[in-house]
């Protein structure tokens, strides 16, 4: 059953809990998780659209490692699993964010997927704003680096998907920015399902579920 939304297209819950988060005041980290094609980025817009002065989005995505140093590791086909970001940084960088000083501007990396890279200072946050939208795949995964992440964030909503549609939507994001059909077809059975089964293992850790 989807959930009531607001005319921001936000899930009743969604924005229940980040409401909630802005009223214990301060600095406040809400995550968002799923696996790939799950509609975090699109959710996470959403709620930034209905918040627009107290929020702001830094995506885990900023993290991925570069293409050329994919190639080094030996990692290039399998873009997007685990060991494919710098997971120390991101969770380096959501302390930084829980304890901006006033005055302070911290810069966030963004990916970008017309380049299939990310750009370093993409993303400004201002000490003044007081809800960090983060979302990506990993936020509840317990090894490696990624196992600090949940402990930095506040709150954290596991966005649940049918996932014929969410296998769909990968396949035409694939094509969009440059695959084939077949070559789509590939990477989502064998990159993207390993990693997408990988995350749902972790949903039990979420502080609540976001039906799409």
């Amino acid at each position: 059953m989807q959930a009531p939304a607001t005319p921001h297209a936000v899930p009743a819950p969604l924005l229940a809990r980040a409401h909630a988060l802005l009223q214990a005041g301060g600095r406040r980290l809400l995550g968002l998780v799923g696996p790939p094609g799950s509609g975090k980025s699109t959710l996470a817009q959403a709620l930034q659209a209905a918040l627009p002065t107290q929020s702001v989005i830094v995506p885990m995505d900023g993290f991925h490692l570069a293409n050329a140093e994919l190639q080094r590791l030996g990692r290039a086909g399998r873009k997007g699993a685990p060991d494919t970001f710098d997971s120390a940084g991101y969770a380096a960088l959501l302390r930084r964010l829980r304890s901006q000083p006033a005055g302070e501007t911290v810069y966030a990396p963004a990916y970008h997927r017309d380049l299939e890279e990310a750009l370093a200072g993409a993303i400004a946050v201002d000490a003044a704003v007081p809800l960090v939208i983060t979302e990506g795949n990993y936020l509840l995964l317990a090894e490696g680096a990624w196992g600090a992440v949940a402990a930095l964030l506040d709150d954290v909503g596991y966005v649940d998907v049918d996932p014929t549609l969410r296998r769909q939507r990968l396949a035409q994001r694939h094509q969009q920015f440059g695959r084939s059909a077949e070559a789509a077809a590939d990477w989502v059975a064998h990159t993207d399902e390993p990693n997408a089964r990988l995350i749902e293992a972790t949903r039990g850790r979420a502080g609540f579920v976001v039906r799409v």
